[in-house]
């Protein structure tokens, strides 16, 4: 009986009553929701997807979710249980499905939060519970597009899917498969999270090389209002630095470099927002 949850099957209709049809298929018997239906008669046969409610109530939905046994699809994180797990919403309407622990990363600061996805299919365990399984690579490379040097610096949205010390793989929305070196990010993206990138190359198995790192006249913006911030809680509205200022002295005041230092002043200067003079910046009043 247990290889019949998280499938599709066809039954028929045995019973009612005011509230749901019961539907059996090898003499099980699951309960169909009639507001998803108020058509049918005893006789009629049915086709749904079945399951084991939060409830441990045996349901047929007509609303059958992508995700299923053999079939992989998106699931969005509900909730995090360190203990256990994470829950996600694979489309029922009284149960979630957990991926358990012993499938997520080790360090628990990786797991997916709330709002994140996966990619998961289901399985069902000898005591006849649904769990999520994580797609695997062999998974995203079947469904992924190969990449080409015409998607060279386009930006794209992504979630990551497998997270290893040399970097991180993730799926472009458009189902191109995605790689992310430690030197293109800031923090280590959690698995199921979802990133704002661009392609910074193109491997000649199709993978793109992706950048989380803001292009440099993108970045100017950050610095310069850094650089305005520190201009206004100071006392004056100055600051002893310049564009002749040694290197070393910005880093360890601003932590950030020289250049990236002269283009948000510049940056400001153009604006008219700061004048430039004998050593220091100052707010134009």
């Amino acid at each position: 009986m247990n290889t019949l949850y998280g499938t599709v099957i066809t039954g028929m209709v045995t019973d009612e009553n005011n509230d749901f049809y019961f539907i059996q298929k090898d003499g099980v018997t699951f309960a169909m929701d009639k507001q998803e239906d108020e058509s049918l008669s005893i006789g009629d046969t049915v086709k749904g997807f079945v399951y084991e409610s939060s409830q441990h109530k045996k349901r047929l939905t007509t609303n059958i979710p992508k995700v299923q046994q053999g079939k992989y699809a998106w699931a969005t994180v509900t909730q995090v249980r360190k203990d256990l797990g994470v829950f996600v919403d694979i489309g029922l309407p009284d149960k979630e499905i957990v991926v358990s622990l012993d499938d997520l990363p080790q360090m628990k600061e990786l797991w997916p939060k709330k709002n994140d996805r996966l990619m998961i299919s289901l399985r069902v365990d000898k005591k006849e519970r649904l769990w999520g399984i994580l797609a695997d690579e062999h998974i995203f490379r079947s469904v992924a597009k190969k990449g080409k040097e015409t998607d060279k610096n386009k930006d794209i949205t992504a979630t990551a899917f497998r997270l290893k010390l040399v970097g991180t793989y993730v799926l472009t929305d458009d189902y191109y498969i995605g790689f992310i070196h430690p030197s293109e990010r800031v923090d280590e993206p959690r698995l199921g999270e979802q990133l704002s990138g661009r392609v910074i190359g193109v491997r000649p198995d199709g993978i793109l090389n992706l950048s989380l790192r803001r292009r440099a006249h993108e970045a100017i913006g950050d610095d310069a209002e850094m650089l305005l911030a520190f201009l206004n809680k100071s006392k004056d509205g100055s600051l002893p630095f310049w564009d002749k200022s040694d290197p070393d002295d910005i880093k360890q005041y601003f932590g950030i470099s020289k250049g990236q230092f002269k283009r948000a002043v510049g940056n400001l200067l153009k604006r008219r927002m700061i004048e430039q003079k004998d050593g220091y910046i100052r707010l134009v009043k």
